[in-house]
């Protein structure tokens, strides 16, 4: 659903990302994982579209709902409004939202457990409900593809875990296709199918998750030693530093 074919992004005279290819196909999960100020949210917004590559070329089949990291509303908005916001491609210029508009903005709503949130002023919740109500509005546009920046960060593990299991759903439940930026290796595991490592500007390791995302090569991503750790009762496992003596 979203084809990533050789491309170049320059900012600032310096070269962010160089010779970048990956295809996102219908109904995968894509986690995206890298140090800081590799290019995580630049990649993202030529996927978005939000920002067009000097070289190469992103093509998409399908519509875009776009998740950014920590959205603050800048006026007083109750968490219905932000949702609605999400309606505005099926409006008219000037048309105010119909009763269409409500019903689908309140099932989402209902769908991400928010609903009693309502009439709460957006800026007042917590980071966590704040992030399932963005979930929600971007839902509301009706896209087949959901492109999240790291939809946990500053999210205690509660919310964490809130946030992960949503994502699960909704790709199990309405068979969405996801990309999602993260910094903890445990969330592809919990969810993805495939996994992006960004290495720097021009190496990276696309391909599922179980091939990719090994201890070894997040041992090179963060130039850190990073070990498989095992839990005590089932299949399950996780990967923890090992930079402590």
């Amino acid at each position: 659903m979203i084809d990533v074919r050789d491309v170049g992004v320059s900012l600032g005279g310096r070269t962010i990302l160089e010779g970048y290819s990956l295809t996102v196909g219908k109904g995968e999960v894509l986690a995206i994982l890298g140090a800081n100020g590799v290019g995580k949210t630049t990649l993202l917004n030529c996927m978005v579209g939000l920002r067009q590559p000097e070289s190469g070329a992103v093509t998409r089949a399908g519509h875009i709902g776009y998740v950014p990291q920590l959205f603050q509303a800048t006026f007083a908005f109750s968490v219905l409004d932000i949702v609605l916001m999400g309606r505005a491609r099926h409006l008219g210029l000037f048309t105010a939202p119909r009763k269409a508009d409500y019903e689908v903005s309140e099932r989402y709503l209902e769908l991400m457990k928010v609903a009693h949130l309502r009439d709460r002023p957006f800026n007042a919740l917590s980071g966590g409900q704040r992030q399932l109500v963005v979930i929600a509005q971007a839902l509301a546009t009706e896209c087949e593809i959901m492109i999240l920046d790291e939809p946990c960060s500053a999210l205690d593990y509660k919310n964490q875990a809130i946030v992960i299991s949503t994502l699960r759903r909704l790709n199990r439940d309405m068979g969405l296709t996801i990309v999602f930026t993260t910094h903890a290796p445990q969330h592809g595991l919990e969810v993805a199918s495939h996994v992006l490592l960004m290495n720097d500007r021009r190496r990276y390791r696309h391909g599922p998750t179980d091939a990719v995302l090994t201890a070894d090569n997040l041992t090179k991503l963060y130039d850190v030693g990073i070990a498989r750790a095992e839990f005590a009762e089932g299949n399950r496992f996780t990967f923890a530093p090992t930079y402590v003596q």
